[in-house]
């Protein structure tokens, strides 16, 4: 193995088990560390406005060329590992570029992000479609094995590890990572980077700088036998042994091309200018005439249609030690959605957010869940049926690589108004049931509920709650732990713009 590729080799899989572990940890420790390798993605980047990251990884394929795809890139060391997988040998052949495809997707891409679809941009960009199978597919499994841990260290009055929640939070979501993975493994055993040079929008702008790339791989034709074995070996299929020609489009520097010549015809270098004679040949050479000005139009070209399953909200049984039936608390109808302090907005959120998943792996709360509506699916929303937005935790803001969650800190998150409680008279249990409560009082932790007399001339008639909504700040926990079941007496309605309060 040649020392371009276990450097290529080690690089990529150091930022593949990172990266996947930024989706399995549950306690926030690996961010801590690792956090940054969210941010180094270019999507995310792109959409956060990260001016130095998003000159760094242009920079590093102008000079490098596709390393970002086969390095950095989750999605793509996935593939490899699929088509890694494949023991037969010689198995992929030079093909022609699925120009069509590549510029129709970017196209659509393009204007999902500039309209503020996000449903279409979580469905494929790189980041999040890996994210998405790792959260949905792997991380119920991961949290499994930590609590059989936590089962096992209990019995030895050990604290090392605790018990989790598990459960399917977005069975639509769930769906679609079935699906993707699937769609993904199909391709990269058959064809190796097929998605990545076909339908990926990253891919296919990185492909289009890479053309210019300082450093390239070039064949000396002096040595070549033009034998095929690289163009066997090229999981870009890119590589025309016969013509003795590289679409540096699609090479992802895999560098197994190098590895595979026996006659060392290859080479990895910076590009020499070619004489003037050499240049009247290629222009003369009707095999290269294939150039930019073509795939610019055809990727005027318009393909395909996008259909995805309606969600169901996945429920379980609980008992009250196993005497009473508990009924879990149904989802509101909220006329405006909730979206994380840090937002600013709904519309700052829906245009940033690539639905990765990150920030629900990581909120400690449950309360963020990817969403079932169609314009936003698969974007986190707000819920308190598991839980409430407590205002010391910050894990979302600190996470989120694109902006659509901007960091904040304590203080802020504490007057930061996302929402307003509303109170459902019909609901409450003190008109209901003729009972005590004050239970949203008691643990609102801004003071935003005070119990009055429901009626001024008896003072010894049950209290009821009354809202402040100058003073809340939507976090939930009155929703929370409300005792009215299946819907809560007192929920919040979402504020389109947040403000400080």
């Amino acid at each position: 193995m040649n020392l371009l590729r276990k450097l290529r080799i080690t690089f990529a899989l150091f930022f593949f088990v990172f990266v996947t572990l930024l989706f399995l940890d549950f306690t926030g420790s690996i961010h801590q560390w690792f956090g940054w390798m969210a941010k180094v993605q270019f999507l995310p980047a792109i959409l956060a406005l990260n001016v130095g990251i998003i000159i760094g990884l242009v920079a590093l394929t102008l000079l490098f060329g596709r390393l970002y795809c086969s390095i950095i890139c989750p999605l793509g060391v996935f593939q490899d590992i699929i088509s890694r997988a494949n023991r037969k040998r010689n198995k992929y052949s030079s093909s022609p570029a699925l120009n069509v495809w590549r510029y129709t997707a970017l196209g659509f891409f393009t204007i999902a992000i500039i309209t503020g679809i996000g449903s279409f941009v979580a469905l494929l960009a790189p980041y999040s479609s890996y994210g998405r199978i790792v959260s949905n597919l792997l991380a119920p499994i991961y949290m499994w094995g930590n609590n059989v841990l936590a089962y096992m260290a209990e019995r030895a009055d050990s604290y090392m590890f605790y018990n989790t929640e598990v459960w399917i939070k977005s069975m639509g979501t769930f769906a679609l990572a079935i699906i993707t993975i699937i769609i993904i493994a199909i391709l990269s055993w058959r064809g190796g980077r097929t998605y990545c040079n076909a339908i990926c929008p990253v891919g296919t702008v990185l492909g289009f700088i890479s053309r210019f790339s300082l450093f390239k791989h070039q064949i000396d034709t002096n040595k070549c036998n033009s034998c095929g074995l690289c163009a066997r070996n090229c999981k870009a299929a890119c590589i025309d042994s016969k013509q003795h020609t590289i679409d540096y489009s699609r090479c992802v520097n895999c560098f197994d091309c190098i590895d595979k010549c026996n006659k060392k015809a290859i080479r990895y270098e910076i590009v020499k200018k070619k004489s003037s004679k050499q240049q009247v040949e290629d222009l003369n050479d009707e095999s290269k005439t294939d150039d930019v000005n073509n795939d610019r139009r055809q990727m005027l070209a318009v393909t395909g249609g996008l259909m995805v399953a309606s969600a169901l909200k996945a429920q379980e049984t609980k008992m009250d030690g196993g005497l009473a039936f508990i009924e879990d608390k149904k989802i509101p109808k909220r006329q405006t959605p909730i979206v994380p302090p840090g937002s600013a907005s709904i519309r700052n959120f829906t245009r940033h957010c690539t639905g990765c998943q990150l920030c629900v792996s990581i909120c400690p709360n449950q309360v963020l869940r990817p969403s079932t509506d169609l314009s936003t699916f698969m974007q986190p929303k707000v819920s308190y049926e598991r839980g409430y937005c407590r205002p010391e935790c910050t894990r979302c803001s600190d996470v989120c690589p694109t902006g659509a969650i901007l960091p904040i800190t304590r203080e802020d998150k504490s007057s930061t108004q996302v929402g307003h409680a509303v109170w459902i008279e019909k609901n409450c249990v003190v008109l209901t049931d003729g009972v005590n409560c004050g239970n949203c009082a008691r643990h609102c932790p801004v003071g935003a509920i005070t119990m009055i007399e429901a009626s001024a001339d008896d003072l010894d008639e049950k209290k009821i709650p009354m809202v402040d909504i100058e003073r809340c700040i939507g976090c939930g926990a009155c929703e929370n732990l409300c005792p009215s079941r299946p819907f809560s007496a007192i929920y919040v309605e979402g504020h389109r713009m947040h403000k400080i309060v």
